[in-house]
């Protein structure tokens, strides 16, 4: 597959609206009814759910360029998007009598955690839960929550056979979560990040399930793909997305002051020649990334366990994320005081990148 710019994978009026409304979605705190109406309409919740159950179960190489396009248009809405579609992946895993049940709303939404900050007790019929959560993307929209608990019989902690502590994932209903306010952070403001806690719930043995290839229920190649290079993969595309909504403000700005006669023809060349190295090396890095990601792909539905490849994911995925971050790092100091102004979109996508290349997937190569 091609490496295109991402504007080319959503229609103008898609990307209209959805930049039209994300001051107001900041605001709000969380995506906004006219971008959620878009999610709904292009199933993007459903992108990674097993077409079996009515999701789209798109390829990888689908996937993150879609994900970067969606960021390139709003880094929020974008991250939403990709960390709901992320956990509706599980589906592959879920008993298909729970899943039936799950996807089978048009407005189906998983939000959750990753942490293992809960703990499921093992009860007669399944599991009693009791935890909290954090940075729970999309908690707002979601019908269902996910998240992993150390699972205990009684008051003791059941272990692996090497002394570790078990940890299991869970789906529960919305119904029987508390959302918390909590996230207090820079960027990402509409993306809803709050977080989460049940209190003693009860919960069938279905609605525990396990992430692992030889544990899929669904048995397609989406679901026998690494979740590692997976999560990693789609967190660096939504991060090149912003960085490229980025130099594209810059361009409009560094235009305007090509006009501008206090600026000497040396300011003007360095201007010029900033955004042409930082739009190089974005797409330079892109490249290999995306051929990384196919070929990962490619060797994964073929069946091959390519442990080579799934490393180059990871390494290309941590290098795309620290350029994006870097290039515009290097253009910010020259766009002028409207990109510190936090009402401007320029603004916002500063703040959305360095906070969402904050991920600790992404911090180091």
């Amino acid at each position: 597959m091609k490496t295109e710019h991402p504007s080319t994978l959503l229609s103008p009026d898609i990307v209209k609206t959805i930049r039209a409304s994300a001051s107001a979605a900041e605001q709000l705190g969380k995506i906004h009814p006219d971008q959620l109406a878009i999610v709904y309409e292009q199933k993007w919740f459903k992108l990674l759910v097993p077409a079996v159950y009515s999701g789209l179960e798109k390829s990888l190489s689908e996937l993150v360029r879609l994900e970067e396009s969606i960021s390139w248009a709003n880094g929020s809405l974008g991250w939403v998007v990709t960390l709901c579609c992320g956990a509706g992946w599980f589906g592959g895993f879920i008993a298909a009598g729970k899943a039936t049940e799950i996807f089978g709303s048009t407005e189906v939404c998983l939000a959750g955690s990753g942490a293992a900050t809960g703990e499921a007790v093992i009860t007669p019929n399944g599991y009693k839960i009791t935890g909290k959560w954090k940075y729970a993307s999309g908690a707002h929209h979601a019908t269902h929550f996910t998240a992993n608990c150390i699972i205990k019989n009684g008051e003791e902690v059941v272990l692996n056979d090497d002394g570790t502590p078990l940890v299991l994932p869970f789906i529960f209903e919305r119904g029987k979560v508390n959302i918390l306010p909590a996230w207090k952070y820079t960027g990402m403001v509409a993306t809803g990040s709050d977080a989460f806690e049940t209190q003693g719930i009860e919960v069938n043995k279905l609605n525990c399930f396990q992430i692992n290839p030889n544990a899929a229920i669904v048995k397609t190649p989406l679901y026998q793909y690494p979740f590692l290079q997976l999560a990693e993969a789609t967190l660096a595309a939504n991060i090149s997305g912003m960085a490229i909504h980025f130099m594209d403000l810059c361009k409009t700005i560094f235009a305007e002051k090509q006009e501008q006669e206090k600026l000497s023809r040396l300011q003007k060349n360095l201007l010029k020649d900033l955004l042409t190295k930082a739009e190089n090396e974005i797409t330079k890095t892109r490249k290999v990334f995306y051929q990384a990601v196919d070929l990962s792909w490619l060797t994964s539905a073929s069946g091959v366990a390519d442990n080579k490849a799934m490393k180059a994911v990871s390494k290309t995925s941590r290098r795309l994320a620290k350029t994006a971050r870097e290039c515009v790092d290097q253009l910010y100091p020259y766009c002028g005081l409207i990109a510190a102004n936090t009402e401007s979109e320029i603004n916002q996508v500063w703040r959305d990148i360095h906070t969402a290349s904050q991920h600790s997937l992404l911090t180091f190569l």
